[in-house]
């Protein structure tokens, strides 16, 4: 059998059923799209996080309260109810050769209100050293000074996000405005540059006040959640690393290295966590919208069943000429792959649009990569011949005498 006689043989056999064969397409467009949109969301997600931790500061290493138990809770950075940093901590790892900024930190969240406006926003309690330690510009004022640190001063710098909930879109000359962080008064000093995320941890959502004015007013001790260090060079991250790790064990008297009560991180051990788990995540979205391919292989199958039923009296005379059994199964496997192929070309340009469209309106972040198309594709081409195979070989099987005399 040529070529030319099997595609238009295929197409004729499609096209005279056009709504069972659109329907058909149909599974199969919605699976292929569903992966490659779900694998774009996925990587899209693993860039957004690698890109945001790698912008957070330079040479960053990140110390924090309690021993690390699992990736999870290193992704998050959560520290549970441990305190065991403290100043003297941050001024012993300023005395390192590797070190060129240290910047100690307490957090947490609290209402800030303004005139009858409020919001719900993370206050970071820090130092000076605070906006190179972690890369933060300021749009409008100035950041904390070492002497708004050392006299306790209630000043803020605020996040754009919390400017504009408490003063309105874009406002603008906020500059000794007074809001009030859970109930206390604060001048506002400056506003800092906007740069985009969203969620709990954006920075935009977040405020400064100086470290000494956060543990006599807001926290109410003299401990700091997590230190934040830059060190010298890329060259000397792991020195540093280690040198910190050290000296924190001396400073705690802790000679057991297994029982530390901090954990040290720099970038690369988060990044290395965040793209760990967000492949995992990947992985998982795509497995889920793969199982809509299995249902359009399912639907395949029923299909092409259904014709050979329909085409007995068809395939039987095809025999009865001469066509033999390997005509008959080439001809059924190439209806059902062309109806994976046709499916499978639709829904990777859906797929794509999709993706776009979450990007382009800023939805969320995605990333069509070359690896989700092939993917997908090649998956549905392999449930266009693994589905179509069974109803092919049972149309081949057919013997003449009785699909002839088939009613």
């Amino acid at each position: 059998m040529k070529l030319h006689d099997i595609v238009y043989e295929t197409y004729s056999a499609l096209s005279g059923n056009k709504v069972r064969s659109s329907l058909t397409v149909l599974g199969i467009v919605i699976g292929i799209a569903s992966v490659i949109a779900m694998l774009a969301i996925g990587q899209g997600a693993q860039n957004a996080i690698s890109e945001r931790i790698s912008s957070i500061g330079s040479n960053l290493i990140m110390v924090s309260s309690g021993a690390q138990k699992n990736i999870g809770s290193m992704l998050r950075m959560e520290r549970g109810s441990a305190k065991t940093l403290t100043l003297k901590d941050a001024d012993a790892i300023t005395s390192l050769a590797s070190i060129s900024a240290v910047a100690p930190e307490v957090s947490g969240r609290y209402q800030i209100t303004y005139k009858g406006t409020n919001t719900n926003a993370q206050v970071k309690g820090t130092v000076g050293a605070y906006a190179t330690v972690k890369n933060v510009s300021v749009a409008e004022g100035t950041f904390l000074s070492d002497q708004n640190e050392k006299e306790m001063q209630k000043v803020v710098v605020i996040g754009p996000t919390v400017r504009d909930d408490l003063f309105g879109e874009s406002a603008t000359d906020v500059e000794g405005l007074v809001i009030r962080i859970n109930s206390i008064p604060f001048t506002v000093i400056g506003v800092t540059t906007k740069v985009g995320g969203t969620g709990s941890n954006s920075a935009d959502d977040m405020v400064y006040i100086p470290l000494s004015t956060a543990q006599q007013f807001l926290i109410g001790d003299k401990y700091v959640s997590s230190i934040n260090v830059s060190a010298v060079n890329t060259d000397v991250m792991s020195t540093a690393q280690s040198e910190i790790s050290e000296l924190l064990l001396a400073q705690h008297g802790i000679t057991d290295s297994t029982k530390a009560d901090f954990t040290v991180l720099n970038q690369e051990d988060l990044i290395e966590t965040a793209s760990s788990v967000a492949e995992t995540l990947t992985l998982l979205l795509g497995a889920v919208a793969g199982i809509s391919l299995i249902v359009g292989g399912i639907g395949i199958m029923n299909m092409m069943l259904t014709t050979v039923t329909e085409r007995t009296r068809e395939i039987g005379l095809r025999k009865a000429i001469g066509a033999k059994r390997k005509d008959i199964s080439t001809q059924f496997l190439a209806e059902a792959l062309a109806l994976t192929t046709t499916g499978g070309i639709i829904g990777v340009a859906l797929g794509w649009l999709v993706s776009f469209i979450f990007s382009y309106f800023d939805i969320m972040s995605t990333s069509v990569s070359l690896f989700s198309v092939l993917l997908a594709s090649g998956v549905s081409m392999c449930i266009g011949v693994g589905f179509g195979y069974y109803p092919a070989r049972r149309a081949a099987r057919l013997r003449p005498i009785d699909a002839l005399r088939y009613e």
